[in-house]
């Protein structure tokens, strides 16, 4: 039996497979059968003590059985959740195959949750996979239904807690996830991108380690072969060490073949993916951008990829609305301009149901050739002067702090537009009173529905000043080769292309204007 940490995943082979959990009090196992948006078709897809069946997924009161080869065939995956009436204690959930214990996943909860998805069944590449998960719910299973699409949550469930958003992936007792520079933030369409960046770092983890591995043995084997003085020069110590290099050579090809494997196959979804995705996380030669639009959770920043472990690219996206400003770290706007227009258009694309209003702070004229596509999402002319700054700095942030008020004293209005400011040639020019702004409109602009983006030099040692502490809190986009990031699943390194807008006018007016 494997001992699965947050986030990790495994392959199943068994048709019949069992969840069960113990924790301390009593606990109402449930299933939800969902798609690809994490959603349920509908209330039969909620498997519980009072709806104990649906295609291949039974309740049965101690464990939830599934027969996964009876699982509707339009299904992605099968949540397997925990819901109790009072806030959850540590809770161990272990899953079968074939009656045999096969996979163990601790979650501590840390938010007073009183209702957990502990793991999910999941289709890849023709078979199924297993995930640890451990989504935590505040407010219990009404948030944890309502959040995957339950309209109405059966009399038997437990009623919980008022609605509240529900809290980060716990981390499970059994040790500590990698600590990294990109941040593990997942759902719906988000999450299906994100779970082919897990398994392609998770295979490239896996050819690394099998390298390392041969090289070591071989240095090992070869230091025994000349070990003795007396027979270093002898036919015997020339075998063994063409024996050595042998076995190094046949164990890193057959790790080469099985990440090739991998990559062709997640090339493969990527494509299927692409072919899916709303506007804002596809490729821009995809059919979302002729098509009509479509709101996405998500916006694609670029590709990731490592030429030391093949041509695999693997789109790099995050959420919006942003929950961390991005900041494209350059020291000339003009060079980043193409990569500021894709971060634009894609913004724009991700919300098209409500009208967008840009906020463009340009003093070098670096952007100068995205001014004229974007005139009609302008919300004022282009900031040239940096006496002018402070002046639009206000307005947004003065809005954001009236937004604040009414959200405290619970007369919050939902942001009727999106609205983008751009900072560019960030730090030079603006004042100090500028940048407490720029970290104000950080914390409460999504309150008047905000994306901030900086563009400008970042520092790589951060101190205490206020403009490290505001660089501290964005999201880094190098536009400079060797900038490594770091995946979260397992530390290795990855390099980031970002995206560009393509550079012919009239592709860009209708990408940005989109």
């Amino acid at each position: 039996m494997i001992h699965l940490k947050a986030g990790q995943n495994t392959a199943l082979t068994a048709d019949s497979v069992r969840f069960t959990a113990q924790t301390t009090g009593a606990v109402e196992l449930g299933a939800l059968v969902v798609g690809e948006d994490l959603r349920v078709r509908d209330e039969h897809d909620h498997v519980c003590a009072s709806r104990p069946a649906a295609p291949g997924v039974s309740f049965a009161g101690a464990a939830v059985e599934l027969t996964l080869s009876q699982v509707r065939a339009d299904a992605h995956a099968v949540l397997l959740f925990v819901a109790a009436g009072q806030t959850l204690a540590a809770v161990t959930a272990t899953l079968f195959e074939n009656g045999s214990p096969a996979a163990e996943f601790v979650i501590a909860p840390t938010a007073g949750e009183s209702a957990l998805i502990c793991l999910e069944v999941y289709r890849r590449g023709g078979g199924w996979k297993l995930r640890a998960l451990g989504q935590g719910y505040a407010g219990g299973s009404t948030q944890l239904l309502t959040a995957h699409g339950v309209t109405a949550p059966p009399p038997q469930a437990w009623q919980a807690a008022p609605l509240a958003p529900p809290s980060a992936p716990t981390e499970t007792v059994a040790g500590p996830v990698p600590t990294s520079g990109i941040a593990l933030e997942v759902d719906h369409g988000l999450q299906r991108m994100w779970m082919i960046f897990e398994d392609a770092a998770r295979s490239a983890a896996a050819l690394v380690s099998a390298r390392d591995y041969a090289t070591k043995r071989l240095d090992q084997e070869l230091s025994e072969a000349v070990s003795n003085p007396a027979t270093r020069n002898t036919p015997a110590a020339d075998a063994a060490r063409a024996q050595a290099q042998r076995r190094h050579d046949d164990l890193v090809a057959l790790a080469d073949a099985d990440h090739r494997r991998d990559s062709d196959q997640l090339g493969h979804e990527i494509a299927e993916a692409d072919a899916a995705m709303p506007a804002a996380m596809a490729s821009w030669l995809a059919p979302a951008w002729t098509t009509r639009a479509a709101r996405s959770d998500g916006i694609r920043l670029g590709e990731l990829y490592a030429l030391d472990r093949g041509g695999l690219r693997v789109p790099y996206c995050v959420p919006v609305p942003l929950n961390r400003p991005l900041w494209v770290d350059t020291e000339s706007s003009a060079a980043a301009a193409r990569v500021v227009g894709a971060l634009l258009a894609r913004l724009v694309a991700a919300i098209p149901d409500k009208p967008t209003r840009i906020d463009l702070i340009d003093l070098t004229g670096g952007l100068r050739t995205l001014a004229a596509p974007l005139a009609p999402l302008l919300a004022g002319p282009v900031i040239a002067d940096h006496g002018e700054i402070s002046t639009r700095l206000a307005e947004l942030a003065n809005a954001a702090e009236l937004a604040d008020i009414a959200y405290n004293s619970g007369h919050a209005v939902p942001p009727t537009e999106h609205r983008i400011l751009v900072a560019a040639d960030f730090p030079h020019g603006y004042q100090s009173s500028d940048v407490v702004r720029l970290g104000q409109l950080m914390v409460r602009g999504d309150l008047i529905g905000l994306s901030l983006v900086i563009v400008g030099s970042g520092s790589g040692e951060f101190g205490d000043g206020p403009v490290d502490l505001l660089a501290q809190s964005c999201r880094h986009l190098p536009t400079m080769p060797g900038t490594p990031l770091f995946d979260p699943w397992t530390g290795n390194a990855w390099e980031l292309d970002l995206d560009m807008l393509p550079a012919e006018p009239e592709l860009q007016a209708r990408y940005l204007r989109m």
